[in-house]
């Protein structure tokens, strides 16, 4: 027999096991930045090739807003303000990963005093640079190009756009 919210403990217990055994997500939250020309902050990661946007991946049980916001301060010593969810896309699985939920928050403008303080603050970023727009995609590479693009787009609008593996639904 099936347990009720009657026994707390025993419901609990129920739902606990049921919990245990759905899908786990994996999630990234990174951030698009700009500064005052309206060039793009991308950062270049130790731990794989090319250059990336500042982010990175969620921990147990962490809002994926939080998730980018705690990155930001520990790779770059940025503490900002984000200005609005622009992309969800849900990857599929590829290599050894799992499907994932990859988010791209709106971080908004820096102040040049800001740009001018800019440096990696840990070891998992080497370099980071500003790149206009269309530099910026060409140096990502292919799912977080389109990934980018949507977001570029949906820049200053107030909804968020879901793909599907960088592509839009319907």
């Amino acid at each position: 027999m099936r347990p009720t919210p009657a026994d707390p403990e025993a419901w609990n217990a129920y739902l606990a096991e049921g919990n245990a055994t759905q899908a786990r997500k994996r999630v990234s939250a990174d951030v698009l930045l700009r500064d005052e020309q309206g060039r793009v902050l991308l950062v270049k990661p130790t731990y794989k090739p090319g250059w990336d946007l500042p982010g990175g991946m969620a921990e147990a049980n962490e809002a994926p807003d939080d998730a980018a916001r705690r990155e930001l301060r520990e790779e770059l010593g940025l503490d900002i303000t984000l200005h609005g969810l622009l992309v969800i896309d849900w990857v599929p699985p590829h290599g050894p990963w799992d499907d994932q939920l990859a988010f791209i928050f709106n971080g908004g403008t820096l102040s040049r005093e800001k740009v001018a303080s800019l440096r990696p603050r840990d070891q998992e970023l080497s370099e980071l640079t500003f790149l206009a727009p269309d530099q910026a995609v060409q140096a990502l590479h292919d799912g977080l190009r389109r990934r980018f693009h949507v977001a570029m787009e949906s820049w200053g609008g107030n909804t968020p756009v879901f793909l599907h593996d960088g592509a839009t639904t319907s």
